[in-house]
């Protein structure tokens, strides 16, 4: 799959299909895709991950044993569904709070009304993660249920219990707080991820009220230095309101502190309809931003191939600049 053709898919970002061809139906509960029923696609050992919609331009049906989809009768690409591990395969990704009290205006999952997973039920679901002999990394993310604060604890907990078992990288995504950085490397951490969400200034400040884009700016910077190169990344969702101008300049800005920028398509929530207008980026904007994404990271000497754990060796949502792009 070419990534022509990655950027397509994301950019519809679902198929209509019949469920019951996926083994492995999940519905994320994290980010501006929460709630919706999912699946990865696998062609030619590139990935993206799809939303099942009645509704989408795109048709997908099982054809001597590959996934065929198609637009308008014409075949866009072929593949198998992907077996998940949890959350995404080869990995077990878990989100700690499926609450948050941060109203991005993006975002479903204030709405949603989530669980808190308790301390004993993800280790439970790790451990049955590795009995599989198919977790080849950790991964940590959460929601803000009461404070940010409340949620490093855990982290830092959950990451230490684990590092006593498990010999595989462990990656974390929470909001940071002063000290969040260097407790959980020293818990035992070895990738990071603090969400800029926009690098927009002023959507920032209209669609992110709750947060402080400065603080998280510090943060990353810190992150950088504690974690080391090619460790610390940020999620960037386009299709805000920005113009490509304010996105490639944000992208330099992250680049330029030693961050890796994953530029997430924007999905417009029916909970959150009346919040924000969401457009979607086009296959044509995605690739643009993507290839500039991966000049400048060549500029900088960063690469997206080389992380272990979360969205980047994912790559479902994502174009991933070093992986889906042929060198």
């Amino acid at each position: 799959m070419k990534a022509e053709t990655k950027a397509q898919l994301i950019s519809v970002g679902s198929v209509k299909m019949d469920p019951s061809l996926i083994h492995w139906l999940t519905i994320p509960t994290a980010g501006p895709g929460a709630g919706n029923v999912a699946f990865f696609f696998n062609s030619e050992g590139h990935r993206v991950r799809l939303a099942v919609k009645e509704t989408s331009p795109l048709e997908a049906k099982m054809e001597d044993g590959e996934l065929v989809i198609r637009k308008d009768g014409i075949e866009i690409a072929r593949g198998s569904i992907e077996e998940e591990l949890i959350h995404c395969p080869d990995q077990a990704f878990i989100t700690m709070c499926e609450k948050c009290v941060f109203d991005c205006k993006f975002c479903p999952v204030p709405k949603l009304g989530g669980k808190v997973k308790s301390m004993d039920q993800m280790l439970k679901m790790i451990a049955d993660s590795n009995d599989t002999g198919k977790m080849k990394a950790i991964s940590i993310t959460s929601g803000v249920e009461s404070s940010a604060e409340k949620e490093v604890d855990r982290a830092e907990e959950l990451i230490r219990r684990l590092r006593e078992k498990y010999d595989v990288p462990i990656g974390v995504s929470v909001y940071p707080t002063e000290d969040s950085t260097r407790r959980l490397k020293a818990a035992g951490a070895t990738e990071l991820k603090y969400n800029v969400e926009t690098m927009d200034r002023k959507l920032h400040a209209e669609l992110c009220p709750d947060q402080d884009l400065e603080f998280l700016l510090d943060a990353l910077r810190e992150g950088v230095k504690v974690f080391g190169k090619n460790r610390v990344c940020s999620n960037f969702i386009v299709g805000l309101g920005e113009t490509d101008e304010s996105a490639e300049k944000g992208i330099e800005e992250l680049v330029s502190i030693g961050v890796v920028p994953i530029l997430r398509a924007a999905a417009q929530h029916p909970l959150r309809k009346d919040d924000v207008t969401v457009e979607r980026p086009t296959a044509e904007r995605l690739l643009h931003l993507n290839l500039f994404l991966k000049e400048k990271l060549d500029e900088y000497g960063l690469r997206a191939d080389t992380f272990d754990t979360m969205c980047l060796p994912c790559t479902g949502c994502d174009i991933n600049p070093h992986v889906d792009f042929e060198e």
